[in-house]
């Protein structure tokens, strides 16, 4: 997905080279991988030629968010209370890093009542 995301765009061939050489795939086992990640709807292709061009069809961000909600409603019972106190409570996340997002949580709540008003 990062090399879609980085180029906007990609054939298997360059998905495969970009991965080169720190993975060295075979083509079919890229082609394999980007059928399933549109079979999930990560991605969307269209023809050129005999070549398929794949693009994303969420954002980054967008596809991350999704992974998590998934990741709260499988091992979180649907909680991300849950999953936020797992992450402190092994060190995932730092003190510090659940302040700044206390912080941004309160300027969006405060953003969300100035717009309301």
């Amino acid at each position: 997905m990062d090399s879609i995301w980085a180029r906007g765009s990609a054939t298997a061939e360059e998905v495969r080279r970009s991965l080169e050489p720190e993975h060295k795939l075979k083509d079919s086992t890229v082609r394999t991988i980007l059928r399933r990640l549109e079979e999930k709807g990560y991605l969307d292709h269209e023809t050129e030629g005999r070549v398929f061009r794949y693009r994303p069809v969420r954002a980054r961000k967008q596809a991350a968010i999704d992974a998590v909600r998934r990741v709260i409603d499988a091992f979180c019972r649907g909680s991300a209370e849950e999953l936020v106190a797992g992450m402190v409570e092994n060190e995932v996340i730092e003190p510090d890093e659940l302040r700044r997002l206390l912080d941004r949580l309160k300027e969006a709540k405060q953003s969300e009542e100035r717009a309301q008003s």
